[in-house]
């Protein structure tokens, strides 16, 4: 039996049947908060749209509240029967969740059912993903060899921000799919079109179930399972032993702490700001992130490949330091760049227009719709506002929305990007470094569940702590980066104290 890495020839197949599969379940944990404002619309009452969205990034929080567990559950089955039969399962769940959320009926047909449908749905997508990404990583690492390790696990680090692109790319189709003309097409997407990327993943999940059949047990683990020094209680080894449990500890505390706010920070909270504290168009929001993440993705195997050669802590640490002292900065350039206050109305190229629209009553509505233009610095911006005649049987709405010109777009990509790239150095040497905290026998369990309760805990509740914050402090639209910026400023200390750089990638195979 082979148990020593994999040949380098041999390598980029592994990484490529673990990538596929980890960025599908990505792709499907990710939809949901890339249609947070839509789905807000779809589950809860639309009397009050702030609560409602409020609820809807608690329910894509929820999801990440439960991912330790999924580490704990599929964790301890990856380190009992293997890392591949276990990633597996998860991959099933994922994606029979996803496509479920795209069949659950709306709140007008069913009430308060469908909001907790969505939950529990959620509920197992997060349970899901807690087993994923534990056993992709240590299965990528156990069939690398030591001295590039950094460098081929930054792949599988990529799959992350790859499938929130890809639901971005999907949403995006999707939206301007549905009719020839664009209103009518974004309408009918938020009317029933938005189920359509929830649908598509169950294809994705089949392929990757095909590919992932064809995979070979980790070679470490065959070693020590034919050796029959396989953990046969994973759980109390990791947690029950105290060197190993400090490990996990530091690992949570020191690193993927920091880690986690700083990627939702960079690539959710910075769309939830630019659309609904900047107020910038749904599609304009989305396309930047999507450049921004398109320029910054190599980084992730710069930073990867760089942590072979210098070791992963200071690459790791710099990338939380530059979040702390930039974060305020850089947030408050995303305000000054789509504020239009000082600017100039262009007054002659004002439009107005009414249009004759269905309501979800059966009633017919006046839709107002009233653009107007500034001149704001070198650029252009338009701002859309929709107005429902207040004497239809439904409430007033007022919707608006800022159509920014090239210099403003392209300026918002340049600081959506600097914002990724801290994401791609604190997150591209992480897995390497968490295999090598860990002995090969506990290795899924124990570095399962620090990223999860980083990532999925402290990061996770980003967008919905951040946006909480800013409705409770009403005129500090900043405010709700303190929460970022403290918890890795926290992380950030503890890593530097008490992390070693040189850690000996070899000690615990």
């Amino acid at each position: 039996m082979n148990s020593s890495p994999a040949p380098e020839r041999g390598i980029w197949k592994i990484i490529s049947a673990s990538s596929v599969g980890t960025l599908i379940e990505w792709y499907d944990f990710y939809i949901f908060g890339s249609l947070a404002t839509v789905i807000a619309s779809q589950f809860f009452p639309k009397t009050n749209p702030t609560a409602a969205l409020l609820s809807t990034l608690a329910t894509f929080a929820a999801g990440f509240i439960v991912r330790p567990f999924g580490a704990l559950v599929f964790g301890r089955l990856g380190d009992l029967i293997g890392r591949k039969y276990t990633f597996l399962l998860t991959l099933v769940i994922m994606g029979g969740s996803t496509f479920a959320i795209g069949l659950v009926p709306g709140y007008e047909r069913i009430g308060f059912a469908a909001p907790l449908l969505v939950l529990l749905l959620r509920l197992l997508q997060g349970l899901a993903l807690g087993g994923e990404y534990g056993g992709a990583a240590t299965y990528v690492a156990e069939h690398s060899p030591s001295h590039k390790r950094g460098y081929y696990t930054s792949w599988i680090q990529t799959t992350a921000t790859l499938g929130l692109f890809l639901s971005l790319g999907v949403i995006l189709i999707a939206r301007h799919s549905l009719a020839p003309d664009r209103e009518t097409s974004i309408q009918k997407f938020n009317d029933w079109g938005w189920r359509i990327p929830f649908w598509v993943s169950i294809i994705l999940v089949g392929v990757s179930i095909y590919i992932r059949l064809k995979m070979k047990e980790s070679p470490l683990f065959a070693r020590i399972k034919s050796e029959g020094k396989i953990s046969t209680n994973p759980l109390k080894e990791s947690f029950g032993h105290k060197m190993n449990l400090k490990m996990v500890l530091l690992a949570l505390f020191g690193a993927t702490m920091g880690q986690g706010v700083v990627w939702y920070t960079g690539q959710f909270y910075a769309q939830s700001f630019l659309e609904n504290v900047c107020h910038v168009d749904f599609e304009q929001s989305r396309t930047i992130l999507i450049w921004s993440i398109l320029f910054a993705t190599p980084f992730f195997i710069l930073f990867g490949w760089w942590s072979d050669k210098i070791g992963r802590k200071w690459i790791m640490l710099a990338g939380m330091f530059l979040a702390i002292v930039s974060y305020r900065p850089l947030f408050n350039q995303l305000l000054n760049v789509t504020d239009i206050t000082n600017s100039a109305e262009l007054s002659d190229k004002k439009e107005i227009n009414k249009k004759l629209t269905p309501a979800a009553d059966g009633q017919m509505v006046t839709v107002t719709t009233t653009k107007r233009y500034f001149e704001n610095g070198n650029s252009q911006v338009e701002i859309k506002t929709d107005t429902v005649n207040p004497s239809a049987s439904l409430n007033s709405q007022l919707k608006s929305s800022k159509m920014l010109g090239p210099s403003a777009y392209w300026k918002i990509v340049g600081l959506i990007f600097l914002m990724i790239l801290y994401v791609t150095m604190v997150y591209g040497p992480i897995a390497a470094f968490l295999v090598e905290l860990f002995p090969t026998r506990i290795r899924y369990t124990s570095m399962s569940l620090p990223y999860h309760i980083g990532n999925g805990i402290f990061g996770g509740l980003t967008p919905f702590i951040a946006t909480l914050l800013t409705t409770i402090y009403t005129d500090n639209k900043l405010v709700g980066l303190w929460y970022p910026i403290v918890v890795a400023g926290i992380c950030f200390i503890i890593g530097m104290v008490y992390i070693n750089n040189k850690i000996d990638p070899n000690v615990n195979d």
